[in-house]
């Protein structure tokens, strides 16, 4: 199987982001911080090598499918030409809670 690209949406970017703020808050070293966001990217990368791995959870969106990463976060993806990084939820975040208030707004937007 060809390797998928790998692209992220601008709320894992922001994701990615407020995980380095929080790493780099509790360790206070912005070494510590930045390298574990790396290690993250790291493996969203390695999600383009099998692009329909990790967990379906179609029953949030559908083929959303996500990936643990270090017993901390979680990274949902979808896979559309390339793969796509939705979100990077860490600590133990509602993701589940989290999609399915996306879907009100979306019912209420529409």
């Amino acid at each position: 199987m060809r390797r998928a690209r790998v692209i992220y949406r601008p709320e894992a970017l922001n994701d990615l982001r407020q995980i380095y703020i929080l790493i780099a808050d509790m360790s206070q070293s912005h070494v510590t911080a930045n390298r574990f966001v790396k290690r993250i990217m790291a493996r969203c990368r390695k999600i383009g090598d099998a692009p329909n791995g990790g967990r379906p959870r179609d029953d949030l969106s559908p083929g959303l499918r996500t990936v643990p990463f270090e017993r901390s976060a979680v990274i949902a993806d979808h896979v559309t030409d390339a793969v796509e990084i939705v979100n990077v939820f860490y600590g133990g975040r509602d993701y589940d809670a989290l999609f399915r208030e996306g879907d009100d707004v979306d019912e209420q937007e529409s």
